[in-house]
């Protein structure tokens, strides 16, 4: 049941109630103590929480963030109204189609090179029309509205300035119409009344009365809008502004965080239309509204219904897609996305870029957004949002700033790694496998490519899917059973289905079974599902046809990209195909600085510190796994094996080699008596060993119990061969042993071996 609207408040007001906008019915003003108050708005990240008002005082640091994770925007003051509605009327130049009774003339065009014409009478139907604003400065509206000024003039109406001459300061904006004979006008006007009455969101200007004001001569009156007024500065402001000017309101540079921000908002507020079955469809920079630290949306006049197929568009060129889409289909929701994303390609164009791999990031996504094909588009305001809040994401971390964690809407969570040689001590065949002590090169070539899929992230099954929710409390080990099913059961003839049963065959190793339901989940699914090029990325990466995965990969990055999972899939494209370095680097790092709990972009920056040479960024990238992190000891192990290996056919310094004894003796505490403890010890003796130099390590030599009281080649064998016997003891059966201790006795001196040997033959009984 509804409950009645409240009365209003104020003393001075008889027997008003407050509307739905907030504002009475009768005296047109908000409660007292509401001034500041603002509706909820849906968060611009789904999931975030809801963001409080911004403090128009506080002056926040110029990078920091609210509560949906945006920037905090600088504060905007309002302009003096003289400023901001000058009493000089500037007309709207011509082009304009008129629109009485549907005529498709233009009107208001200049002739033989003169100024475009405010008033006259249409070529096609004979019409008069004019451009003129009937409401001067002075002029009164409802009795109380006084003219100001004139603000602008939009798609449909005039829009003047006016303050309410009961109410001491209290600004508004009347909105009529350009040429009151336009009937689609007319229909726009009625339709913009409509819609504006029941929103109330706080990134879309409210109305607060509609009035009718007519004037000396004329036969009938004319409607107004009466609006809340937005002081501040439109986005095209924004993007025109001096640079000094800009630089002064942004307190620094306005950059591509700002234009995320502000992107998100816009969202917000069209999700809330759609929602409500509404289609905004004149998005661009003129129509938005910065003031105080938040947005406005203005001009509803293009507004339309979702469903509405007939009445005339209102849009503006360049923001709006071409004109054979607008005639063969007209306006959608996909449409509304795509003068969002043209009104931030041109934000962007004025703004600093995005750090890193942020910037193609950002760009593909407008891509995506105004992409020819609407198919290909976002499908929604929050997919779109949440895309573009991950890129802001991204742009941050690279940016320097510590990383946000989130969890991905698309991806699931896993806690696989590939890539990790460098973390997993050498089993004993590293010893028993070849002649000889000699130290073999540390592994830093790419992952396998079936290991690399088996670890790479699966998609978040569809909710909506009937079998979703049967699926996943299944394993990958009953791929025959759940096809039975299939075939015979409709509610598992699924997308979700096929794609399971994939990744089964996947698992299994059988390529040529999982394509099938490959191309089967395609046929249900549609051209443009991504999941669907995702899983054929992991088909050929299984089948090792990395050059093929990676074209797959790169069609996922295309489709979102905000998302970790394709940039990590494409790193280890780039870094198996011996793509240039840089771009390989690119990907894994954006991975990275994002979230520390991706081992396996570790381990490929590592890997590629290590091809070039350089050990110190390497050890510096794996001392950045958190504690936290389910990969934190592998990443302690592989810094121990980078300080000590054998990397393009030299060893360590002196000093590597005491950062690895401060790092083993922390290592000990966890792994003493255990067989990896043992092996890794033996390893780093060995090398110690194999690579010591002519002259002796010199003075940053480590003495102490993990290499030797004194630094000599007696001393160092002596170490090197009590490990390799204690991992005979540990071998697994006699052979393995046999090598070992041969291993053992093989590394010391001459003299020294005879006395072992000797020593062992007095202890056999």
């Amino acid at each position: 049941m509804t409950s009645p609207p409240a009365p209003c408040p104020r003393p001075d007001c008889a027997g008003g109630v407050i509307m739905v906008t907030g504002f009475c019915d009768t005296c047109h003003r908000r409660p007292p103590g509401r001034a500041g108050t603002a509706p909820a708005r849906p968060a611009a990240a789904p999931g975030a929480p809801a963001r409080p008002a911004a403090d128009p005082v506080a002056d926040p640091a110029a990078d920091a963030l609210d509560n949906d994770g945006l920037l905090i925007l600088p504060y905007v003051p309002s302009p003096d109204p003289s400023e901001a509605a000058p009493a000089t009327a500037s007309p709207p130049t011509g082009g304009r189609r008129c629109g009485v009774d549907n005529c498709a003339g233009t009107i208001g065009v200049a002739y033989a090179g003169g100024p475009a014409l405010t008033h006259g009478y249409c070529p096609q139907c004979g019409r008069e029309y004019s451009f003129e604003p009937r409401l001067r400065p002075g002029d009164r509206v409802g009795g109380h509205y006084r003219v100001l000024g004139y603000l602008d003039v939009g798609g449909i109406g005039w829009v003047h300035l006016a303050e309410d001459t009961r109410v001491p300061d209290l600004h508004v904006v009347l909105k009529g119409l350009i040429n009151t004979g336009d009937a689609v006008a007319r229909r726009s006007a009625v339709e913009e009344r409509r819609s504006l009455t029941t929103l109330h969101h706080r990134d879309i200007v409210r109305i607060v009365t509609y009035v009718q004001h007519q004037e000396p001569g004329e036969r009938e009156p004319t409607g107004y809008l009466v609006m809340e007024y937005v002081g501040g500065r439109s986005l095209d402001w924004i993007r025109r502004a001096p640079e000094e000017e800009l630089t002064r309101l942004f307190g620094g540079s306005f950059g591509i965080g700002h234009v995320i921000t502000y992107g998100c908002k816009i969202l917000g507020a069209l999700e809330y239309l759609h929602a409500r079955g509404l289609l905004y469809c004149d998005m661009k920079p003129d129509n938005v509204i910065h003031y105080g630290r938040d947005i406005k949306v203005i001009d509803l006049g293009a507004i339309r219904r979702t469903d509405d197929r007939t009445s005339s568009l209102v849009y503006t060129s360049g923001y709006a897609p071409a004109k054979p889409e607008r005639d063969a289909r007209g306006f959608h929701i996909d449409t509304d996305l795509y003068t969002v994303g043209r009104t931030l390609e041109t934000l962007a164009a004025r703004a600093e870029p995005a750090a890193g791999l942020a910037a193609r990031s950002f760009d593909a996504l407008i891509r995506r957004a105004t992409h020819p094909e609407w198919a290909a588009r976002f499908g929604s305001a929050a997919e779109m949002s949440r895309q573009l809040w991950e890129v802001l994401r991204e742009h941050r971390a690279l940016s320097g700033h510590e990383p946000y964690p989130e969890r991905s809407t698309r991806f699931a969570p896993t806690a696989a790694v590939f890539g990790t040689a460098l973390g997993t001590v050498p089993a004993p065949v590293h010893w028993t496998g070849g002649p000889g002590p000699g130290v073999p090169e540390l592994p830093v070539g790419a992952p396998d490519p079936a290991d690399t899929a088996r670890a790479l992230p699966v998609p978040v099954p569809d909710p909506h899917d009937p079998a979703a929710v049967l699926l996943g409390g299944l394993v990958s080990g009953s791929p025959e059973r759940i096809a039975e099913r299939a075939e015979r059961d409709p509610a598992l003839d699924t997308v979700e289905t096929s794609l399971w049963l994939c990744r089964a065959h996947l698992d299994a190793g059988d390529t040529e079974r999982a394509d099938h339901w490959l191309d089967r989940a395609g046929r249900q699914s549609g051209a443009y599902d991504w999941r669907i090029y995702w899983h054929r990325g992991l088909s050929w990466l299984t089948s090792g046809q990395v050059q093929r995965a990676e074209g797959e990969f790169a069609a996922v990055y295309a489709a979102l990209p905000g998302e970790s999972a394709p940039k990590l899939a494409l790193g280890f494209c780039a870094e198996h195909l011996a793509a240039a370095e840089r771009q390989t680097e690119a990907y894994y790092e954006a991975v990275w600085r994002r979230d520390r709990t991706q081992g396996s972009a570790a381990f490929g920056l590592a890997r590629l510190h290590l091809r070039r040479g350089d050990r110190a960024r390497a050890v510096a990238v794996l001392d950045e796994v958190p504690t936290t992190s389910r990969h934190y000891d592998a990443a302690r192990v592989a810094a121990v094996r980078v300080l000590t290996g054998r990397l393009d056919a030299s060893g360590p310094t002196a000093e590597q080699l005491a950062d690895a004894d401060r790092r083993l003796a922390l290592l000990e505490e966890h792994l003493s008596g255990s067989g990896t403890w043992d092996r890794l010890l033996a390893e780093v003796r060995g090398n110690a060993f194999a690579c010591r130099p002519p002259d002796g390590w010199g003075p940053r030599f480590p003495a102490g119990d993990r290499f030797g009281p004194v630094d000599t080649p007696r001393a160092l064998s002596a170490l090197l061969s009590r490990s390799l016997k204690r991992l005979a003891d540990r071998a697994g059966d006699a052979a393995e042993r046999g090598d070992l201790l041969d291993r053992a006795y093989a590394v010391l001196p001459r003299a020294a071996g005879l006395r072992e040997l000797l020593h062992g033959w007095r202890r056999t009984p």
